[in-house]
């Protein structure tokens, strides 16, 4: 479903598991930035209001994943610690088109927030099926599916609003092939994407 072209190693989650604190400190910071993305999406597209309406929903999710692992962190007795740069997803970054026709713009933020969402769903499958600890298997098997739906969410607007000026379809493949490249870097690091 959701096309990525290169698989995590499930060795990822062996090096996750050797640092519970540092991957779900990671991950807390990955729900507020999708969550400030989705804000973002909104500041800069305010007149699609089933965008708005959308985002604004999956925003407040975000949000409420943040508090969710926050919650987990304070439960084992660990600290939420300072936010992280995430390099893969400034790689991806670098790949948005700006400076274009707000369209095009639109198409290009909605994929690279598909992208982040279906790289993320991948990694809480391997989390879900391979961590040792059950409460964290079920866990992110729960956040697996919401970010499977988020991922369809921005997919489906990319192609309501991009359809008229471009083949959507073709730009999700050039992003599917950049992310390939981009991977192969990633996940040796016990971080969601590192």
């Amino acid at each position: 479903m959701l096309g990525l072209k290169l698989e995590t190693d499930p060795h990822w989650v062996n090096i996750a598991e050797q640092n519970i604190e540092e991957i779900l400190t990671d991950h807390a910071w990955c729900e507020q930035k999708a969550a400030t993305n989705a804000i973002s999406i909104v500041i800069g597209f305010p007149y699609h209001s089933d965008l708005v309406d959308e985002l604004l929903c999956l925003a407040k999710e975000e949000l409420s994943h943040f508090e969710m692992v926050h919650q987990k962190i304070k439960a084992r007795g660990l600290s939420l610690g300072f936010e992280r740069k995430d390099e893969y997803v400034n790689e991806l970054y670098k790949f948005m088109r700006k400076g274009h026709k707000k369209e095009i713009v639109l198409i290009d933020r909605l994929l690279f927030s598909a992208m982040i969402e279906a790289r993320s769903c991948e990694r809480f499958k391997l989390l879900s099926q391979h961590v040792k600890d059950d409460e964290l298997r079920e866990f992110y098997h729960e956040l697996m599916v919401s970010e499977a739906n988020h991922y369809t969410t921005f997919i489906a607007f990319a192609r309501k609003y991009g359809s008229e000026v471009e083949d959507v379809n073709a730009r999700w493949q050039q992003w599917l092939d950049y992310e390939a490249e981009v991977v192969k870097s990633y996940g040796k690091h016990e971080t969601i994407h590192g």
